[in-house]
């Protein structure tokens, strides 16, 4: 359930992304993406990934990062695009999504990547949907929910609210997350690719918040 939230003006490289795109193509009809940005994985041989740890830590993230859960909208009236921090009150609300597929052959495998890499369709500014977590099984999905070194995985983002400098903070609460179960809050963990303007929006998020208005 969406429960409140909060938004200033966007970055100048937010707002020249999301102009990039608008120029490129069609909104309403986009060809291929050029800012989806996915991270591929495999576990190392003779380990095993629990999809329910995993799960558990992305949520663990996601509600985190602000960055993660931030939607893009045009307002006409001031002219100018504005980033809004999406408040869900149910902190397992689906702020992002999990997919599952499966793969035998090489070929197949490059298509999945490829999809990855140029599908337009992963990510919804408006929405604030910017994250997702696609689950490669070699064959059949797992019937004990575990992913071998034969599987992958991909985190995928879109770049208007997330950089390469980002991934390093991404996997180090990712592996706090999933070992413990827990995730610390402090400044040095904190994704801040976002806050490009970050006096003005840090001022803007601070004690005296403003609504977000169309």
């Amino acid at each position: 359930m969406l429960g409140f939230s909060y938004c200033a003006p966007a970055s100048f490289t937010q707002a020249r992304i999301w102009l990039d795109q608008r120029i490129r193509f069609d909104p309403d009809k986009p060809q291929v993406a050029i800012y989806n940005m996915p991270f591929v994985y495999r576990p190392q041989a003779g380990h095993t990934l629990s999809i329910k740890q995993l799960r558990h830590a992305l949520h663990l993230i996601v509600n985190k990062h602000s960055s993660l859960h931030t939607s893009l909208h045009f307002n006409i009236q001031r002219n100018l695009l504005m980033q809004r921090v999406i408040i869900h009150e149910d902190k397992d609300s689906n702020m992002f999504s999990i997919i599952e597929t499966t793969y035998e052959t090489d070929e197949q495998l490059n298509e999945i990547l490829h999809d990855e890499k140029r599908n337009p369709h992963l990510f919804n500014l408006a929405q604030g949907l910017v994250f997702r977590c696609h689950t490669i099984y070699y064959k059949q999905i797992s019937s004990n929910h575990l992913l071998s070194d034969k599987d992958l995985l991909i985190f995928n983002f879109h770049h208007a609210l997330f950089d390469f400098p980002s991934m390093k903070v991404f996997l180090h609460d990712l592996n706090q997350a999933y070992t413990t179960g827990q995730l610390s809050y402090d400044d040095n963990t904190t994704l801040r690719y976002l806050f490009s303007n970050k006096n003005l929006v840090y001022k803007k998020f601070s004690g005296k918040n403003l609504a977000c208005k169309e």
